[in-house]
């Protein structure tokens, strides 16, 4: 599971990279996400919870969405977000996706619900042609 802690402590560090990004904690400090704006772009839960480190992100392009759905452990997630794009993937265990593809998922997110002028933001810095 320590692997599975590392990725999570991974995700959380690239999550807090793009532009105008934060951590928060809405429903208790074990309940970590993160957010642009008023909006969350990625639940990541309590990497010791019973459940183990793993997250939720709204993947609305197929083909990520499809690799996220064939990660093992992967489901709609729950509360009815499942319809809408949001997919939970376990990070530890066997067969785990590398913390790099999480991170695609996770930016994949950020660019569905933050405002436009933070995804250019986020072009420039990365040198994408968006």
């Amino acid at each position: 599971m320590a692997a599975g802690v590392r990725a999570w402590e991974a995700v959380r560090e690239f999550s807090l990279g793009l532009p105008e990004a934060f951590e928060d904690h809405p429903w208790g400090p074990e309940d970590c996400v993160m957010k642009v704006g008023k909006k969350i772009f990625v639940f990541l839960g309590d990497p010791d919870g019973p459940g183990g480190p793993g997250l939720s992100v709204k993947l609305m392009d197929e083909t990520l969405h499809g690799h996220a759905m064939a990660a093992p452990g992967a489901e709609p997630t729950g509360y009815g977000l499942g319809r809408s794009g949001w997919v939970s993937v376990p990070l530890g265990g066997r067969g785990a996706p590398p913390v790099e593809m999480v991170c695609e998922w996770v930016e994949e997110s950020y660019r569905t619900v933050a405002l436009k002028r933070y995804v250019r933001e986020l072009d420039a810095r990365t040198g994408a042609t968006g």
